[in-house]
């Protein structure tokens, strides 16, 4: 027997070649994917940047920590506390102090990123002068890289500039150094300073001040700006290549089993010689797993020396599009390659292995009769996989819908979904192949001549091969339409909710991000005919079920402009019913219930048990909760909500509201065009990973759908023959292998579509159940995009083989056997 899978291997050598490609390709992918996985589980060391030549740094508390019974529970602070004062006097008795600002800048032909400092800070990041002086007066600045030299006048949203020195830039900022005086006017308030003072004597001084924290060595870069941005990018890499990986995978293992299926499912003639030969069942089934084997094996092998060339290719790409951080390389890990390899071969083995049982288990003239046509595409297995996985699908949907519809809003969910009513859909594919290749099919078999009618039995008849082929074609459509829909959908839901939200008709926001001073909201009051609404960004923090600290993000404004500008999605109590002891809550939090009484931290950390007034509902969980102003210490003004009053003037209102934010650089807007500037997008991070794996899952459904194709036209070349052979020329045969190619792509469009439809009336139903009503966004250029590759690359890989066999006279192709 092992010497008959030799020759078969030889032989047949077009299918196993495809199914060669297909498994190198899928091993491939999921190395790839396993290695960028490995490499991103771990960050370098990092030491101190701004502070690297400072002595002693001192820093406000910035964290709350709340001990529980299973350990402390952390979470940042939104309104960081400052060092005391008592305690800053004490520090300047031991040396010289410096306070420390970072604020951002806008600079008209300047850096995105740049950052404002205090000049006397400089030092400490060991910047040096290049050219010209340090800033003397308000409107100087020193500027780090080469944007702008000595001389230049800039304008800034703090007002024009002029530049009076540069310094070497040292890759962790883009910086604009400023007077202290002018530092502290543009951020009044100071979080951490530098002390030049033994460190024992700091910490001394600081002992009993409640979250105050003395950094020195290397914990100096817990000042830096966003000290955990490694971290922070590794987890956002993480679930980047997880959720790629995973999909991937799914991809590739439904692809590769598919294609081993119909590969063994083209040979039930040949199955059918042997068993008249004396073969027995078991005999064939070695003989299939043997090939399967071997070719496994040599694939899988190949699939891993491919992924360790694609591996550093996809690292660097995703440094280049600043993904991952400037460190990021594929590290020496070897289980990837484990992983790859084992899951290659056994997804071989599974392939191959129900199909070769039935070919085992079928006698030799019941194999010779059904190697004509498709008489039972379906077996009980697959009716009770399918049948099971779409029942599963359905049922979980609908707990889902039941118990918490807001699951179905996370990304790890409308990511993995798809996946299971995929498979189902696959599995069920002969089923759907006859009724909708007749309905594909039904105005081109009226039109004269039998082209139409020999598409649509053609594809009807050999069922196996035209689900083998839709189906790289279903995963493609469905993933694209559900990811990229997924996303849009919730992101029109959460627009549809702001607009819902604002009964305001302009709105009104700072410059920078200090947010509006006193003189400015002032003026902002004394506009006539302005109704003025001004908010801060602050959070309150709660403990639910006695050990997991929630975040909620809050908006702190007085009760009453509050209810004359927003239309609040309350599910109980009253607007009017929030002050200083109440709290606007929502459903998603543990207590709910009016009047009840709740324990919160606020912004700055401090313990306050609060009553609740009104209650809003969950909607996509942007909703968040309100508080009043005295609830959020040191939350500067970031947003002014403005309603016209009866008889009010747009354009005159508009105007002095201009007028009144004009020196500190504010900006005016409709309420519309403030929707739109604000319009929720993907994150760069999830848009690019959703991007990675659908060109992923493109590039290899191609290939696959191509390899497929090849494998299936060579099979039909007796076929082809007889049509020949009946009359049909040449290029009547092209152009029917052609059209039944186009066909096929569109049966696995219409299942793909069906699949992803059916999520995103999922999702939609969810967002009915949170009170958000709104449109399912359907991403139709993408799916034409992706439809119409698979369509060229289809009917290529059709006519292509088709055509070389052509060559050939007709009687030398009839008579060719297997």
């Amino acid at each position: 027997m092992l010497s008959t899978t030799l020759r078969t291997l030889r032989t047949r050598w077009v299918t196993f070649v495809g199914s060669f490609v297909a498994l190198s390709l899928g091993v491939a992918l999921i190395a790839v994917m396993g290695l960028a996985l490995a490499s991103s589980l771990d960050a370098p060391d990092r030491g101190p940047e701004r502070f690297a030549a400072a002595p002693v740094v001192v820093k406000g508390q910035d964290t709350l920590e709340v001990p529980t019974s299973i350990g402390d529970r952390t979470q940042k602070l939104a309104q960081p506390r400052a060092v005391p004062d008592n305690v800053v006097a004490k520090l300047r008795d031991l040396g010289t102090v410096v306070e420390d600002r970072s604020f951002a800048v806008r600079a008209e032909g300047g850096p995105a990123d740049l950052v404002g400092h205090p000049w006397s800070t400089a030092a400490f990041a060991a910047y040096h002068l290049d050219a010209g002086r340090a800033p003397d007066a308000a409107d100087e600045v020193v500027v780090s890289g080469d944007w702008a030299r000595p001389g230049t006048r800039v304008r800034t949203d703090g007002g024009t500039v002029r530049v009076v020195g540069t310094v070497g830039g040292l890759g962790f900022e883009n910086a604009a150094f400023y007077t202290d005086a002018r530092a502290a006017e543009l951020s009044p308030r100071s979080l951490q300073l530098v002390v030049d003072a033994d460190a024992a004597a700091v910490r001394e001084v600081v002992r009993g001040s409640e979250g105050v924290q003395v950094l020195t060595g290397d914990a100096r870069r817990y000042a830096d700006a966003d000290p955990d941005r490694d971290s922070e990018a590794l987890t956002a890499m993480n679930a980047m290549f997880g959720t790629a990986g995973g999909v991937t995978g799914f991809v590739s293992v439904f692809v590769v089993a598919s294609t081993f299926a119909f590969a063994v499912a083209q040979r039930r003639r040949e199955f059918g010689l042997l068993r008249t030969a004396g073969a027995t069942p078991g005999q064939i089934r070695r003989m299939v797993v043997y090939e399967a084997l071997a070719v496994g094996v040599l694939a899988s092998a190949a699939g891993c020396v491919l992924g360790s060339y694609g591996a550093p290719k996809l690292a660097a790409w995703a440094v280049d599009e600043n993904l991952a951080p400037r460190w990021f390389t594929i590290g020496d890990y070897t289980w990837p390659y484990h992983m790859a390899f084992w899951t290659g071969l056994f997804v071989a083995l599974c392939g191959v292995l129900a199909a070769s049982w039935r070919a085992g288990r079928t006698g030799p003239t019941e194999a010779l009769r059904e190697a004509s046509v498709d008489t039972r595409p379906m077996t009980w297995g697959r009716w009770l996989f399918g049948a099971a996985l779409l029942i599963t699908a359905a049922v979980t949907l609908t707990l889902a819908l039941v118990t918490n519809p807001g699951d179905l809003l996370q990304r790890k969910t409308y990511v993995s979904r798809p996946m299971l009513l995929i498979t189902a859909v696959a599995l069920l594919t002969p089923v759907l192949v006859r009724p909708l290749a007749r309905l594909i099919a039904w105005l081109p078999a009226q039109l004269p001549g039998a082209g139409g009618m020999l598409v649509r039995e053609n594809a009807a008849a050999g069922v196996r091969r035209t689900a083998a082929v839709a189906a790289p074609v279903l995963v493609t459509v469905a993933l694209a339409g559900s990811l990229l829909g997924a996303t849009a959908t919730l992101n029109e839901a959460k627009a549809t909710e702001v607009r819902e939200q604002t009964a305001a008709d302009f709105v009104v926001t700072p410059a920078g991000d200090a947010g509006f001073d006193e003189a400015t909201l002032q003026r902002l009051r004394a506009v006539s005919g302005a109704e003025v609404s001004a908010s801060s960004s602050s959070a309150v923090y709660v403990l639910e079920d006695g050990v997991a600290l929630i975040r909620s993000d809050a908006r702190a404004v007085e009760p009453e402009p509050l209810a004359a500008t927003t239309r609040l999605p309350l599910a109980a109590g009253k607007v009017g019913d929030l002050d200083d002891d109440s709290i606007i809550v929502n459903e998603e939090w543990e207590k709910h219930t009016v009047g009840e009484r709740v324990g919160v931290w606020l912004g700055d950390g401090t313990r306050k048990s609060l009553k609740i007034a009104a209650v809003m509902t969950i909607g996509t969980g942007n909703n968040g909760v309100y508080v009043t102003p005295r609830n959020a210490p040191a939350a500067p003004v970031d947003r002014v909500d403005v309603r016209l009053a009866d008889g009010a003037n747009v354009g005159t209102v508009a105007a002095g509201l201009r007028q009144a934010v004009w020196a500190s650089g504010g900006e005016v807007l409709t309420r519309e065009a403030w929707v739109r500037a604000t319009y929720p997008e993907t994150n760069r991070t999830t848009r690019m990973g959703f991007f990675l794996v659908l060109g992923i899952a493109l590039l290899y459904t191609g290939i696959s759908l191509a390899n497929t194709m090849v494998m299936a036209t060579s099979d039909r070349v007796r076929e082809l023959a007889v049509l020949r052979l009946a009359g049909a020329t040449r290029w009547q045969v092209l152009r029917l292998v052609g059209a039944e190619a186009l066909m096929v792509v569109m049966v696995g469009g219409l299942l793909g579509a069906l699949v992803a439809g059916l999520n995103l009336v999922g999702m939609w139903s969810a967002l009915g159940l949170l009170s958000v009503w709104t449109s399912i966004e359907i991403p139709w250029a993408t799916l034409a995009a992706a439809l119409g590759a698979c369509a060229v690359l289809a009917v290529i890989s059709a006519v292509a083989p088709a055509g070389l066999s052509l060559r050939r006279r007709a009687v030398e192709l009839a008579g060719v056997h297997e």
